[in-house]
Formats: structure tokens, C-alpha cells, sequence
């Protein structure tokens, strides 16, 4: 495993490493990517056993610029073409009927491809050196916490890839908003870096959402337990979370609260309880929530105590990994 500065030396290594069946890891704006060429079957079924994954998830494909999509899809319909227009390069999955160019191993044995043009200078840099797509999952082991940081990447799945880009931080932290176009109504199959609210005001349309188990386009992170740290997550109400983290402080548990609520005036601390109070902006909760989950794996957290957000604009995304990271999904 070679760990690299994104540079321009390094994204041509990563470019025929991919061209030649290789995987790398690659930093976008939601969190790293485990790449593979689309034009490398063995390399795109590599991803699965890398990942632990089930065929049954299907895979993102992700582009440098409409005309790379164009191909993947039986049609760009005139919703696809406003919402691309609004929000590509970004975090937005669009779920459409696929052509045959696009091989079997990465939907899952479904008719529809997932397509995004990510929003990330070496991300993008990448796909224009390469010039074709990649399919590109998170670069963790399935239903584990996401990386957000090429450490994370390193420590989960390194020994397993060729190349790790390092490309910093991910801006977003959670994964692209997935929307099935494919149907007679628009439907959110994966909340994300883009709010429903967003694509509604675009649409001009109501966005649905499936009946749970029946989606007729699976979407990645939709497994039940998802996102999930080794320590045991809880959800509690705002109300609640404070009297449920002394409860079990006083049991003896090593606890973390993850809420917007200041602790009450008389609260004492345990000494093994904190908390990460919530700033304001959902977008900066966003950014760190993946991080956090690990930091507690390393603090040896045994119980996560959390605090859904409202589930309006990102807040939506957020309490949907916090339910899948309690087994709730």
C-alpha cells in the first residue's frame, strides 16, 4: 500500500494503476471512494471482496462530465437534465435506466445505474486523466463507518489496494443524496449531501420515498445496521439523553452524548461520560460525524448516546446514519 499526496504525479499513478485493473482509494466531497475502472471487470468484482460486500448493492458510478454519463443510460430525461444542470459536480446520485455498456456486477442484476459527477478537484482530475468512469463505493468494509480521511482508509482497507490519494479532509462527510428517476415519480432512496428541499425546489415536484423493503432501485447504505462504530449506539429524545447518559455512566459504562442540548445546571459529569455538543450548522456536523464515531472507537467508548437532528435539509441525512448506525435503518 503506497499512501500519496494528490499531486499531479500521483493522480497519473492512480490514473494507470486503475487503466491496468488496479484499485485506489480517492478522496471526493462526501467521503473516499474505493475506485475501479468500469472497463476492468475483475477489478470491479475486487471491490466487492475488498468491501465484504454483498452483490446485492449495487455500486455508484462516478463521471467527469455529462458525455461520460450519456452512454450508461437508456435516455437523460428533462428532471435528470435539471437536476444535473443545478447540481453536478456535487453529492447527487441519479438512479436511471441503464444501457447495456454498463457491466452486470455493478446494479445488483437491476435494469437502473446510479451516475454522479463528484465534487472534488482530484476526483475530477482523475476521471479526465483516466477518460472513462469508475465505480467508486465508500473505502470501508460494509456497514462500518465511512472514511472521511485517507488514514481512515488506511487503517480499514489499505493493505488490500494499490494506492491511497490523499486529498485532505472530505468537505460533505456524508455520502451523495440518491434519487431514482427511473419511475413515474421522483423518489429519494438515500437522504445526502443534498436536501430533499433542494431537489424539490428544482423539480418543482414532490420527491417520494420508497415503502421500506420494497424500493424498486436498491441503493447503497440501505442495509439496516450501516455507518457503525464498534461502540453500541443509543437514540434517545432531546429530553431524554442526559438522564440516559447518567444512568448508564452509573452503571459503569464508558459513555459519549451526541447532542445539540447543553447538559442541565445540575448536572454532574462521571468521569466516564462526555459529550460533543452540536454547533449550529448542520453542514459542520455533517463533516465530522464519521470522524467522531472513530475517535470513540479509539477513546474505547462502549456506549454512543444520540440525539436525532430534525430531519429537515441536512439534518435529514444525519439522523437517517444515526439510525443505521443503531441497527434502526
Amino acid at each position: 500500500m503506497l499512501i500519496a499526496s494528490a499531486d499531479f504525479a500521483a493522480i497519473k499513478l492512480a490514473s494507470r494503476i486503475l487503466a491496468s485493473g488496479g484499485l485506489v482509494a480517492i478522496p471526493t466531497e462526501t467521503v473516499y471512494g474505493l475506485a475501479a475502472s468500469l472497463s476492468q471487470p475483475a477489478a470491479l468484482q475486487r471491490i466487492y471482496q475488498v468491501k465484504g460486500r454483498p452483490s446485492s448493492h449495487p455500486l455508484i458510478v462516478h463521471v467527469a462530465e455529462l458525455s461520460q454519463a450519456l452512454p450508461l443510460v437508456q435516455s437523460f430525461p428533462e428532471a435528470a437534465k435539471k437536476l444535473a444542470d443545478a447540481f453536478w459536480p456535487g453529492p447527487l446520485t441519479l438512479v436511471l435506466p441503464r444501457s447495456h455498456s454498463v457491466p452486470d456486477c455493478i446494479t445488483a442484476g437491476h435494469s437502473t445505474v446510479g451516475i454522479r459527477i463528484p465534487q472534488h478537484p482530484v476526483a475530477l482530475q482523475l476521471l479526465r486523466e483516466l477518460g472513462s468512469p469508475i465505480a467508486a463505493p465508500s473505502a470501508n468494509r460494509f456497514t462500518q463507518v465511512s472514511p472521511t480521511r485517507a488514514a481512515h482508509v488506511a487503517v480499514d482497507i489499505g493493505h488490500d489496494l494499490e494506492l491511497i490519494l490523499d486529498g485532505g479532509p472530505c468537505e460533505v462527510g456524508v455520502e451523495s443524496t440518491v434519487l431514482d428517476l427511473s419511475g413515474p415519480k421522483p423518489m429519494l432512496l438515500r437522504p445526502g449531501g443534498i436536501s430533499r428541499e433542494a431537489l424539490e425546489f428544482v423539480l418543482e415536484a414532490t420527491v417520494a420515498e420508497p415503502v421500506r423493503g420494497i424500493a424498486k432501485a436498491p441503493s447503497p447504505g440501505q442495509h439496516h445496521l450501516h455507518y457503525s462504530p464498534r461502540a453500541e449506539v443509543r437514540i434517545a429524545t432531546a429530553a431524554e439523553i442526559w438522564s440516559s447518559a447518567a444512568s448508564l455512566a452509573r452503571a459503569g459504562r464508558r459513555i459519549r452524548v451526541f447532542t445539540a442540548q447543553k447538559p442541565p445546571p445540575d448536572w454532574l459529569a462521571p468521569a466516564t461520560c462526555d459529550a460533543w455538543i452540536w454547533p449550529a450548522d448542520q453542514q459542520a456536523i455533517a463533516r465530522d460525524l464519521y470522524a467522531r464515531f472513530r475517535q470513540a472507537d479509539t477513546d474505547q467508548v462502549e456506549v454512543l448516546i444520540v440525539e436525532l437532528p430534525e430531519p429537515t435539509g441536512l439534518g435529514l441525512a444525519l439522523a437517517d446514519r444515526l439510525r443505521r448506525a443503531a441497527g434502526q435503518g
